[in-house]
This record gives C-alpha cells, structure tokens and sequence, in this order.
C-alpha cells in the first residue's frame, strides 16, 4: 500500500511539472523532432564526428545534477549517448527548464559532440525540447522488473528497462527474414491464407470460436495453415510458404502460447525425403546466418546443427525405450492399459493415438537432444500423411526434435482423396470417443484433391521454439512480444 501511494503522489507531482510546463509556454507534449544520428552510432563514429553538430532523440535514462552544469543519458533502441548541460553554454531560463526535467521523459537535443576527461563520448547540449512528459516513473533497472509475470505483462516497460530483452526481438526479426531469404531464393512463393475459417483443418488442437454476425456463421481461428496450402497445390502453385499466426485452445506453458507463429512451406513432386533435405541445409543456414554458427548453446547444453542429421524409426524408438511391440497393440483398450502399467498419466485419455502420444512425450522425446529425425509415424495420427506400402500402418511423416522438442512436422502429402476421405471418417470416430483435438473434417479440402494434388511434401516449423533455441530463452513468452496473461484482479 506505502508503495501505491508513493507512485500516486509521484504521478501528481509529473502532472504538475506538465502543468509548469505548459505555463511556461511549452507543450509537454510535442510534435515531430528531426534527428541526425542515433544515439549508439555516434561513440563508434567519433573520429568522424568530434567536434561536430548533431540531433539526438530519446528518453531520459539517467540525470546527474551539479549545480551549473549538468549530465543525463539518452537513450534510443541502439544504445545510449551522454549529454552534457551547462548554464553558460544553455542560458539561465533554458538551464532552469533542465529541473523540470525527470526520469523517462523523452527529449530532442542538439549540440556537439566531444570527449570528457574521463574519456566518454558525449553531446554538449546547446538546445533541448521536451516531446514527451512521462507522468509514471521507469521501473528500478535492478528492482522493479524482476517479476517475471509483470515483464511478460508490462513489456513496454520490459523493454525499456532491460536493452537484452530488445536483442532477443531483434534477433527474431533476423531469424524471419533469414528464413524468407532462403525460401525465396529457391523458389518458394509466400502467400497469405485465411485466419478465420468455417473448419479448423490441418492439426490435432481444439480451435477458438467466434461468430460473424452479417453472415450468422460459427467460425474457427485456424490452428494450422496447411489445407489450404495444398488448395494452392491443386491450383498450379508449384512452391509456396507463409510465416503466420495460428491459434489453439489449449494451456501456457514454456512451450506453448494459444496464439503462436508457424512456418508452413509446401513443394509439389517432392516428398518427405526432399523436406529432410530442405530442413537440413536451412535451419543450419539461418543459426549460421544470426549466429555465425551452426553450434551454440542453449539453458547450458551445447546444440549443434552441423547436418546430416540422424533418422530414429518411431517403432525403433518406442520399442528401445520401453520394450513395446507398438503395433502390436490393436485397441485403444489394450494401449490405455499398457500406458497405465508404464505409469503414464492419462486423465481424458482414452484412445490409441493419445496413449501414444503421451508414450513419446515421457519415454522417447526427452532423450532427443541433437537433432533429430523421428520418422514413420502411426497412421492413426497422421491423417494427412501418405502411408507406407511396405507398412499400411504407418506413414511417410517424420517429426525434428532438438532439445526434446519438436521443431518440425512434414509429410509425404496424401494426395489420395478416397483415402482422405477415409482418414476423415476415422478422425471423426476419434473425435465421437472423446478425442477433442481429432482432425475436423473438410469436404472442401475433399473437392479440392478429387481435381488432383500432386504429390508433394509439406513441412511446419515453430517459429517461437526455433527463436527459443537460438537465443537461449527459457520460455516461449520471452519470445512473443506481447504473449497472454490473465487479466489483475
């Protein structure tokens, strides 16, 4: 209480500096300011830039008051410059606006840029305009914002406060663009596919609802964007990928965020081999890209992406590391009681796919520290995957872990749509036994492959989890900007 207190008597006593401010003929709360030089370029070009004018804009970090003259630091998204204010040099009524002055208001100044005795590039103030009053206070570098919830809930103030927070989104702008740098240089088109759509296709996840009213329609958040890519297929597109939001009704957790961002690309006359390919020379490429390197470290375990990289057999897998003879277990039955014996937690689990994939999470995917390709998934999860003719029960799909996480997901596409349409039919049993994350079915996708798909590999990569990795972030909600909290009470 003391401390809500002290911050309402310190947002009264700004409001009343903006007052002041404005009394004194000055707008507290400006308009545009022309700058020549961004704060952390100008130590790095003081040879060229000694004894010469610049115009810097910024918030105010710090202020040091000594009586006539007078220190403060700047503060912009490339670093920060020291400013040096004196009476002589600013006029008596200037220097006395300098008091009105606090801690996180931004400011446009100009002047000239020497070296102090100290050796500190800094910028000798002959003006200054106030551009913006800040009415709260900046958070404590060291105390304020250490609470990870109000980080994650305040990133504004995250930003401000903690410049390594800023480095991580740079550097997933950089991931992004690397990832498009390589994809167009191959061919790769990207497109833009609907978020809002009457079936929510493409992956095991309970979509969010929403209803437009002009049309009276339910209608879903996608959760993944790969049925409609394959409509693209079926049109003539040849290569094609998009970089966007997909949505899931599911819990938080490090890994997981209900709004997050995909990958998806899809290749026509390729299969899943050509996306092992395709992922083994781009992700290297991108870490070598935004790190200048293929091996680094993440949470204290060294990563390297140097390919090729190794192809575990699910069955394999499965079988190494519990003694289970998977496809020998005919009925969701006889998996849930093996999972119970194996001790896996299967409260609403009650289907042979989601024993399964409960089996992966605890015995098989933790060991999968290098990357790695898991390959030949079940067909009973894999519903839009091609299945092996040598194996029915078991499909052209592989999933690459690193870390234990997966990281990516692709298939050899199925392009049969008799098939298709039976998958559908078994999704939608395993949806009527309680499985709510089971495929919806999709009679337009239907159409669309009775024209002719042809065959094509298709891959999705978590963009968060690949940004996770690369800059070394614990959770996925220090990755996302903007990620969601539960409201304040």
């Amino acid at each position: 209480m003391t401390t809500e207190i002290r911050e309402n008597e310190e947002f009264q006593r700004r409001k009343e500096t903006a007052t002041r401010w404005r009394t004194a003929g000055y707008d507290p709360y400006g308009g545009a300011f022309l700058r020549t030089h961004m704060a952390g370029a100008i130590a790095p070009a003081f040879a060229e830039l000694e004894g010469k004018k610049v115009a810097v804009a910024g918030r105010l970090t710090a202020i040091r008051r000594q009586g006539k003259a007078s220190f403060a630091d700047l503060t912009d998204f490339t670093g920060k410059i020291q400013l040096y204010v004196r009476e002589d040099v600013l006029g008596p009524a200037d220097y006395e606006l300098c008091d009105l002055l606090d801690l996180g208001d931004i400011i446009g100044a100009e002047g000239t840029v020497f070296k102090t005795r100290r050796g500190e590039v800094t910028v000798e103030i002959g003006s200054f305009r106030l551009l913006t009053k800040a009415l709260r206070p900046l958070p404590e570098k060291w105390h304020g914002l250490k609470d990870v919830d109000l980080r994650y809930r305040y990133r504004y103030l995250d930003l401000i406060a903690n410049p390594g927070v800023r480095e991580v989104f740079f550097k997933r702008t950089q991931i992004v663009k690397a990832i498009r740098g390589f994809l167009d240089a191959r061919g790769f088109v990207e497109v833009e596919t609907p978020i809002l759509s009457l079936v929510a296709g493409g992956g095991h996840a309970r979509p969010f609802t929403t209803h437009h009213n002009a049309l009276d329609l339910d209608l879903h958040l996608r959760i993944a964007l790969e049925l409609y890519h394959k409509r693209l297929l079926v049109g003539g597109f040849d290569r094609v990928y998009e970089i966007g939001h997909c949505f899931r009704n599911e819990g938080i957790d490090t890994r997981h965020n209900p709004e997050f961002t995909m990958l998806e690309l899809y290749q026509a006359y390729t299969d899943y081999e050509g996306m092992m390919a395709l992922a083994e020379e781009m992700l290297p490429e991108v870490a070598r890209t935004v790190l200048g390197t293929t091996r680094f470290v993440y949470q204290g375990r060294e990563i390297d992406l140097s390919p090729p990289w190794p192809r575990l057999k699910m069955m394999d897998a499965i079988r190494e590391r519990t003694g289970l003879d998977w496809l020998a277990v005919e009925t969701d039955e006889e998996a849930v009681a093996l999972g119970e014996k194996l001790g896996l937690d299967l409260r609403g689990r009650k289907t042979r796919g989601q024993v399964l994939d409960e089996l992966l999470k605890t015995f098989v995917e933790p060991h999968l520290v290098q990357p790695t390709f898991l390959v030949d998934y079940p067909i009973e999860i894999s519903p839009l995957a091609k299945r092996r003719p040598d194996e029915p029960r078991l499909t052209y799909r592989f999933e690459l872990f690193i870390n234990g996480w997966e990281c990516a997901n692709a298939f050899s596409e199925l392009n049969d749509p008799l098939d298709q349409r039976e998958r559908f039919l078994a999704q939608a049993e395993e949806k009527a036994k309680g499985n709510e994350e089971a495929m919806s079915w999709d009679e337009d996708f239907l159409f669309a492959l009775e024209h002719g798909m042809p065959p094509a590999g298709g891959m999705g990569i978590g963009i968060d989890r690949l940004v996770m990795l690369l800059t070394d972030s614990p959770s996925i909600r220090d990755v996302i900007l903007f990620p969601l909290m539960r409201p304040l009470k």
